[in-house]
């Protein structure tokens, strides 16, 4: 499977920071996340998700899920969001869940 043109939004990337620690010292990560997503998406790591939007396992941690809209006849992917699932999340569900019970 040839991999699309990758793009990430801003809170994309904000979570992606979140989840990932820094490697090279880059100013941005967009193409580091871009990447990734590409590389995973090219191994066949992609799922149909709700409305419309397909998940994409990351290759190196397959708890990382990231959430596209993918434009076939375009041939890009945008990565809106992500999250990671597992107990040793990073970011663990339970600060994610907690915060949506405050709205």
């Amino acid at each position: 499977m040839s991999a699309p043109l990758v793009a990430v939004t801003d809170h994309a990337l904000e979570r992606y920071r979140q989840r990932v620690p820094r490697r090279g010292g880059e100013l941005d990560e967009r193409p580091e996340l871009a990447g990734r997503v590409s590389r995973a998406f090219s191994a066949g790591r992609v799922e149909p998700g709700p409305a419309g939007t397909v998940h994409v396992r990351d290759v190196e941690r397959p708890g990382l899920v990231y959430v596209c809209r993918h434009d076939i006849p375009r041939g890009e992917l945008v990565v809106v969001t992500l999250w990671e699932e597992g107990e040793d999340a990073a970011v663990p569900r339970r600060f994610t869940d907690a915060l949506r019970d405050l709205r």
